[in-house]
């Protein structure tokens, strides 16, 4: 297998310099490899919603433990942190990975898929891991024990941040980085910058991709509530009907985007993704509802939206002889990677993935919250490629047949392990 890491030893260098990592440690990790794998296996056989993440929190304590890590637990209810505090003098760098699953049915073949069931709102799911959670849980654990053996050559402090609730908290529930920032996370020691990552599955093995500035989008999620009247499903006439006011609201929305949204300078999207209404073939009920969610990179693209649909939904609903109203929910800010931040450390990326596949990427429509980390301190955030560039069938994120390869994570643990040292002996 190549060697990712540059053939010279460990060392800390003056300002402005990168430390570089000696074969020794980049064996390590390969040799860690197998481990990591079994971690990932065992997530994703056993994954857990936002907020009841708590046999993934155990397994994550235990193991931080037995490195000897400092350890903190029950942050944002099932949030665990690990604290290397080097032997020698410097800053706090954070990194971060979250560990929730999605309520999805697993539907591929693999020998360590989901058959883990639920009820989420009311509905019976399965659960899956269907974003990569648990690949980002899985090296982030092996870096907290590759770091952990090299304590007497770090300058600064490493804290290990496994997040629970990045998809959302359940409703009525507080979660995720807002909660987890709430808890402290950032503090004691106070953190200098964080980095975090995802990997993908439309990015082949071995290649990093990342953008500067403005990466992921804003993301709200909404609730329009729809006001008719009931009737006999022979007899419309006699009601008002809304479902049918609820399409020509979704309809209305879609115009937002595309005809008044400025598309040439930021996208955008807005999509319903649920609506309840009704009981019965030949009933019309008499409130309806609809959930979805707006995306925007751009805050005064955002504005714009969010006061359109309110206006449209409570006009089209009067237009039709109902009302409606929207109720907002702020999941995540602009995920924005540090510029000066970023140009210090891409070098690293470059060192153990190797230049030519260290590549710049458009920002995209998906969001994160990891965003809120990066409102109080520099961040950097990259993806990381998880696909086959063999097969020919690669599955979006969040679907039922989703899958990344084992082997895309190997590269993950030396990037942040690489990205951790760089930061502490760069700025310290």
């Amino acid at each position: 297998m190549k060697n990712l890491f540059a053939p010279y030893i460990l060392m800390l260098l003056p300002f402005g310099c990168l430390a570089q990592m000696d074969e020794r440690l980049a064996a390590e990790i390969e040799q860690l490899e197998p481990q990591v794998i079994e971690w990932r296996h065992f997530f994703h056989q056993n994954p857990e919603l936002s907020n009841r993440e708590f046999n993934t929190a155990k397994k994550i304590e235990a193991h931080l433990r037995s490195l000897g890590l400092e350890v903190q637990t029950g942050l944002a209810k099932t949030g665990v942190v690990g604290i290397l505090k080097g032997d020698l003098p410097g800053k706090v760098v954070a990194l971060r990975a979250d560990i929730d699953a999605l309520p999805v049915t697993e539907r591929n073949d693999l020998p360590f898929k989901s058959n883990v069931r639920t009820t989420f709102l009311e509905v019976e799911t399965g659960v899956m891991h269907a974003c990569g959670h648990d690949a980002h849980t899985a090296i982030l654990m092996g870096v907290a024990e590759v770091l952990s053996k090299h304590k007497d050559q770090i300058k600064g402090t490493v804290k290990f941040i496994f997040q629970p609730a990045e998809e959302g908290p359940p409703p009525g529930e507080e979660g995720g980085a807002k909660l987890m920032i709430k808890d402290g996370v950032l503090k004691n020691p106070d953190v200098d910058a964080i980095f975090g990552l995802h990997i993908r599955s439309d990015i082949p093995v071995g290649t990093i991709k990342y953008k500067s500035g403005g990466t992921m989008a804003a993301v709200e999620r909404f609730v329009v509530k729809v006001q008719g009247k009931g009737a006999h499903g022979s007899r419309p006439w006699k009601g008002v009907d809304p479902i049918l006011i609820s399409a020509k609201i979704i309809d209305g929305f879609q115009t937002i985007i595309s005809r008044e949204a400025k598309l040439i300078d930021d996208p955008a999207v807005i999509t319903v993704g649920k609506i309840t209404a009704g009981v019965r073939f030949n009933i019309i009920p008499e409130t309806a509802e609809m959930i979805g969610t707006v995306r925007t990179l751009n805050p005064e693209m955002r504005e714009l939206i969010m006061r359109r649909m309110n206006e449209m939904a409570r006009d089209i609903a009067k237009a039709y002889g109902g009302s409606a109203t929207i109720e907002w929910e702020n999941f995540t800010a602009v995920t924005i990677n540090d510029p000066d931040l970023t140009a210090q450390i891409v070098p690293s990326l470059e060192q153990v993935a190797g230049k030519e596949n260290v590549v710049v990427r458009k920002a995209t429509t998906g969001g994160e919250d990891f965003s809120f980390y990066q409102e109080l301190v520099p961040g950097f955030y990259f993806f990381l490629g998880g696909m086959d560039p063999n097969d020919p069938m690669q599955y979006p994120h969040h679907t039922p047949n989703f899958r990344v390869e084992d082997e895309g994570m190997l590269l993950g643990v030396k990037a942040l392990s690489q990205l951790a040292l760089d930061y502490l002996n760069i700025n310290s």
